[in-house]
């Protein structure tokens, strides 16, 4: 355990082995830091009241908020929390808020990701594994995003949106519905344009998968048909496996739609 005499810990700040803490440090309150972290200068990690739980052998970056109180004028300074796993980059400037007392009282970030400068990370938010977010890109309140999403720079999220997993969202777009697992999306407002192909196949997917999850997605983006009758093709047409099972409970589950515009120009791949 490592920390530069200029930075400043509370009293209640728990630190594990092999923990660095560079200069010009604020970690204040009930923060706990898991072994193998390394922070480098001027970062801010806590808040009076806020719970923050980070995991192993994450590096966080220069200028980095963490912890700080959610962005929402109902929070009344309940001991919510923020929970960060395990081998995680988070660069300069990004912001990752505790949560508000709406949910769960969590804001949760998994293993492996990498969150690039001046991202945010909203409150009650959850974001899964080996998750990309590029550049200044923002996440309101209570987003899903699910494993090995990656999303380019500059993109925003309207709050309670879901990403399924293996999903790809181009830079600069805006996203307010719910964007399918295994597809690539993009616009103002964002559409889901094709299936995320390569992005399938580099994640190990065999080329008889990648091409049977790639006809359900043209079913359901493709046509005037309603989804009723997508789910019934998709069930004739593609053969059986998790991924078209995911695909279709995805669907079904969507609380703010699906991010499709049928018959409105979706790429032919």
């Amino acid at each position: 355990m490592k920390v530069h005499p200029t930075s400043v810990l509370s009293s209640d700040v728990v630190l594990a082995d092999g923990v660095e803490i560079g200069p010009y440090c604020n970690i204040q309150g009930r923060v706990f830091i898991g072994e193998g972290t390394y922070i480098e200068g001027h970062v801010t990690i806590g808040s009076r009241h806020g719970i923050v739980e980070i995991g192993k052998n994450n590096h966080i970056s220069p200028g980095a908020v963490i912890g700080g109180p959610p962005q929402d004028i109902s929070y009344k300074a309940e001991p919510t929390k923020l929970i960060i796993g395990d081998n995680n980059v988070i660069r300069e400037f990004a912001t990752l808020n505790i949560a508000t007392s709406k949910g769960d009282g969590a804001t949760v970030v998994g293993n492996n990701g990498y969150f690039m400068a001046y991202s945010h990370v909203g409150h009650d938010c959850k974001i899964g594994n080996n998750v990309v977010i590029a550049n200044n890109s923002h996440f309101a309140g209570h987003c899903v995003v699910e494993d090995n999403v990656v999303v380019g720079g500059v993109c925003a999220f309207n709050q309670f949106c879901r990403i399924g997993k293996n999903a790809f969202v181009a830079g600069s777009s805006i996203v307010n519905k719910d964007i399918l697992p295994f597809s690539r999306a993009q616009g103002n407002w964002a559409l889901v344009r094709a299936t995320n192909k390569m992005g399938l196949l580099r994640k190990g997917f065999a080329k008889e998968e990648v091409a049977n999850i790639h006809k359900a997605i043209r079913i359901v983006i493709m046509g005037s048909s309603t989804l009723e009758e997508a789910y019934t093709r998709i069930d004739a047409e593609c053969a059986p496996s998790e991924n078209i099972t995911y695909l279709v409970d995805f669907i079904k589950n969507s609380k703010r739609g699906i991010a499709i515009a049928r018959g409105a120009g979706a790429a032919e791949e």
